[in-house]
């Protein structure tokens, strides 16, 4: 028999609003002055090669600062959170509170058709993208889907098989995928109503996960050391 893997609350709950976050933000870069992906970077790195091509230097400098602003974000998830496997006591507040000032950071850039928004925004993809890991051999990712959909299609192309499937993996996909695409659908509505100070709204609430996750990290604790007392 195979073991029942299964995530804390904590974990579902922080992998969806995360999704649902980043997709608020690339719907906000997709219908902001640039029409471009803040959280995807495959077809910015694309569009990298497509100017580098056609010789446009204005443009290949643009994608290149986009591509290593979310390396950079990556980078400095690495130095905070430290570790790539799923755990509470990770310093993921810490990591939520640097993005959320990030995406704040960026609105006025934004809202002034400032390509340094972009960049900004970007890192704080980065940032979210290394912070959400591994827990028990299932990756998590929040800022884009592609891997997430692959994943998807190859586990139910195994439920049609009558194979085993990773079913903790198959519930994450669609967990990370439908939020991100509400995410998205609530970017484009925030959008039509706010323009680019509609990314203050993910920024407030990538603080707030921050200051929940600090808050329900030092209860834990506390509850811990509660019943080691006891």
């Amino acid at each position: 028999m195979p073991v029942l893997r299964q995530l804390p609350r904590w974990a579902w709950f922080g992998a969806g609003v995360l999704a649902f976050i980043a997709g608020l933000v690339n719907a906000a870069g997709y219908l902001g002055f640039r029409h471009e992906s803040i959280s995807n970077m495959t077809g910015n790195t694309s569009l990298l090669g497509i100017a580098a091509g056609q010789g446009d230097g204005g443009e290949t400098l643009h994608w290149a600062l986009a591509i290593a602003a979310f390396v950079l974000g990556n980078m400095l998830s690495g130095m905070i959170v430290q570790k790539s496997t799923l755990k509470l006591g990770r310093r993921y507040g810490v990591a939520l509170m640097l993005e959320s000032a990030l995406l704040f950071a960026a609105v006025p850039l934004l809202d002034a058709a400032n390509s340094a928004g972009l960049y900004l925004a970007s890192v704080g993809m980065g940032l979210q993208n290394g912070m959400v890991s591994a827990y028990s051999g299932a990756v998590i990712r929040t800022t884009h889907v592609t891997g997430i959909l692959t994943d998807l299609g190859i586990y139910l192309g195994h439920l049609l098989r009558g194979l085993q499937v990773d079913r903790l993996r198959l519930r994450v996909c669609v967990l990370v995928a439908s939020c991100f695409t509400l995410g998205s659908a609530a970017g484009a509505l925030v959008f039509r109503a706010m323009g680019e100070h509609g990314l203050l709204i993910p920024a407030t609430l990538t603080g707030v996960c921050g200051l929940g996750y600090g808050l329900y990290q030092q209860h834990a604790l506390l509850q811990t050391a509660r019943d080691s007392g006891g």
